[in-house]
């Protein structure tokens, strides 16, 4: 299958069966605007919800917080958004990669821009010297970019009313950080959680959900002590380590970046079941970092679009403690209990995108196999856990019986009913939007209180006694 036809596929199978629907469709949609239909909801909620519990239920260094979505605009000067997040750009209109335009009409070209013009153009035979006159035509009109979306909190329309729907969730774990500290008597090292939409007022969105205007996402704000010995960056570390068992005083943030970069491929491998192979991490270098990065990794998918970013890696040292404490004036210091030391932690800074983990996990699920389309989701993930059906519609002591034990099984799973078609259908159905079993009921079920029970990736079967059917449920699924 090529990856054109893979992503039309997806997006269709995302429309037709209650994914994700274009956003606002009845009044002509809106640019890259997209909601989560029945099935949608639930694959992002169960994403979503097993990443809590892996990284903050089931940890004892972490905590969360769920934070507004509008911030006093000072925090954004403090980040340094207010400034890094306005720019005016022009924008290749061959690729549709954004420049600065400073950049672009220059007297010496970033080697970016040669390197962009070189790549894309010479052979139309735009010229690359350094007048921007020469080859403006490769470009649009220079506009002023502004990243963060606008809203005015009052009546009136005036810059005092000025703010912004966040661009990011990390700051709010950072000028909670006090509170935090205050309240849940934390010691380094441990960590901030945090869920929540961030919005960004992208000039390219597009690509289906990859990238939107209102996005999702599930972040963590590590707290470290400051390094001291450059020995301590460089001991190897493990994902899954019992932090609890383990002298963490000595490790350095290299350690810490290398320990959540073993966390972060044991979540995409092991809970979002993505092939490794198409998972590939990439080292950002000196001059393309976010302004508060001191290192970063991507990590990179092999979407259809080609390879591009899933989540991101960053070391984010003391910058923003020290920046907010510097603007509000507040001691965001952390003192050591035992020695009255006072200090900005460092921080490592995992980043991922709910909405570009469900993308990967659908695209990678999907399966074409023979006449049926199996989307073989991780049985944690799946939308539907099972569906109960009865082997005949028009048999009413059939349907009494399923409907009671899809009452019965509703109370403990997300279950699916489906009485529509022939039971082969039902299957195929169900095989499409990933359920992991489908439960029959027919006339023997009435005879010896059993159940047919088939598997959606084997497509087998096999008869299970009803009141076994719920640990049945629970062993497969591990719940």
């Amino acid at each position: 299958m090529d990856n054109i036809n893979l992503m039309e596929k997806i997006v269709s199978l995302c429309k037709r069966r209650g994914f994700i629907f274009p956003g606002s469709e009845i009044y002509g949609g809106l640019s890259n605007s997209y909601d989560y239909g029945p099935l949608g909801v639930e694959l992002k909620n169960n994403i979503a919800q097993l990443w809590w519990k892996r990284f903050v239920q089931t940890r004892d260094d972490m905590v969360g917080i769920d934070a507004a979505l509008i911030m006093n605009p000072k925090v954004w000067e403090a980040s340094g958004h207010a400034k890094e997040f306005s720019d005016p750009l022009v924008e290749c209109k061959k690729c549709h990669e954004r420049f600065r335009i400073a950049d672009i009409n220059s007297l010496n070209f970033p080697k970016e821009v040669s390197d962009h013009m070189d790549k894309h153009y010479k052979k139309d035979k735009v010229s690359t010297s350094f007048e921007f006159e020469k080859i403006k035509e490769a470009f649009t009109e220079a506009k002023q970019f502004n990243l963060m979306l606008k809203t005015f909190l009052g009546p009136a329309e005036e810059k005092a009313n000025e703010v912004y729907f966040r661009p990011e969730i990390a700051q709010a774990m950072f000028v909670n950080f006090k509170q935090v500290l205050d309240t849940t008597r934390r010691r380094l090292p441990f960590g901030i959680a945090s869920q929540g939409k961030a919005f960004r007022n992208e000039i390219t969105p597009g690509n289906f959900i990859f990238r939107t205007r209102e996005f999702n996402l599930m972040e963590l704000e590590y707290f470290i002590r400051p390094p001291k010995a450059a020995s301590q960056t460089n001991l190897p570390a493990q994902a899954g380590a019992d932090l609890t068992q383990t002298n963490t005083e000595q490790w350095g943030w290299g350690k810490w970046f290398e320990y959540w970069q073993n966390e972060m491929r044991e979540w995409i491998t092991k809970d979002l079941g993505i092939d490794p192979k198409k998972v590939h991490e990439v080292e950002i270098p000196d001059g393309e970092r976010a302004h508060y990065s001191k290192r970063t990794v991507d990590f990179e998918y092999e979407y259809p679009f080609g390879q591009k970013e899933l989540y991101g890696l960053a070391y984010r040292a003391d910058f923003d403690l020290k920046n907010h404490e510097k603007f509000s004036g507040q001691n965001l210091k952390y003192r050591d209990p035992e020695t009255g030391e006072e200090f900005w932690p460092h921080v490592i800074e995992p980043t991922f995108g709910l909405d570009r983990s469900v993308l990967a996990t659908l695209l990678d699920a999907y399966h074409e196999d023979e006449d049926r389309v199996v989307l073989k989701l991780p049985l944690k993930l799946a939308p539907y856990k099972a569906a109960v059906f009865p082997l005949l519609a028009n048999k009413p002591e059939l349907v009494k019986k399923a409907k009671e034990i899809y009452d019965d099984l509703r109370k403990h799973f997300t279950i699916a009913w489906d009485n529509r078609g022939n039971i082969g259908k039902r299957y195929y159905s169900q095989d499409e939007i990933g359920t992991p079993f489908c439960v029959t009921v027919d006339f023997d079920t009435l005879e010896k209180n059993d159940v047919t029970v088939r598997a959606r990736d084997t497509a087998k079967q096999e008869r299970v006694k009803i009141n076994k059917l719920n640990e049945y449920l629970s062993e497969k699924l591990s719940i």
